[in-house]
């Protein structure tokens, strides 16, 4: 199963990903190509470091959405990649129809929360602030409603009376970088 890895920032868990996959541990999945919308994106470094192909593909005039032709350069990225899945991994931008119908439930997202609580941006933050016992991660099927998609798995981490904003910070971002190699692996059998 050819995977793409599309994110924005420093690629944590995409080299959660690859690291994975460089030790066995990703069964058939096999990473492709890694995709950003940022031309200064860390996560580019990680496909010299790993021999994977990493490119900068430009996202349009928006700063939250691709534009109907970014949509469609992304679309012309990932069917020359070969994908059979897409992994967003930190992408930090919401997905429309062009994506969504050329890969219809082919798409997956990793989300900082434990969905359907806490969706949207700042999620750790959020629900730090709420009060709340449990945060975690959850990868799910990327659907046309934001952080709505079916949920594939989850990975819960407790909130203690000790933790600050940093420290549960640096458990859920654990978590997401045991849980997401994990569904791979399962996804690819």
């Amino acid at each position: 199963m050819n995977i793409v890895i599309l994110g924005s920032g420093t690629g944590s868990n995409a080299g959660a990903i690859l690291e994975s996959w460089r030790q066995g541990r990703l069964g058939k999945a096999v990473p492709v190509a890694i995709f950003s919308d940022k031309p200064q994106a860390r996560i580019l470094t990680l496909g010299e470091k790993y021999g994977v192909r990493a490119e900068y593909v430009d996202p349009g005039r928006f700063r939250t959405k691709l534009d109907d032709e970014a949509e469609q350069r992304y679309v012309d990225a990932i069917r020359a990649a070969g994908a059979d899945l897409v992994v967003l991994a930190g992408f930090m931008r919401v997905l429309h129809d062009t994506l969504l119908n050329a890969f219809p439930m082919k798409i997956i997202n990793l989300h900082p929360s434990l969905l359907p609580a806490f969706p949207g941006l700042h999620s750790i933050k959020q629900a730090y602030d709420y009060g709340a016992k449990y945060s975690g991660c959850t990868v799910h099927w990327v659907t046309a409603g934001l952080d709505m998609g079916p949920i594939i798995d989850q990975s819960a981490v407790r909130i203690e009376d000790g933790d600050t904003l940093d420290s549960l910070e640096a458990k859920v971002h654990a978590a997401e970088h045991a849980l997401l190699p994990t569904v791979l692996a399962k996804l690819a059998g």
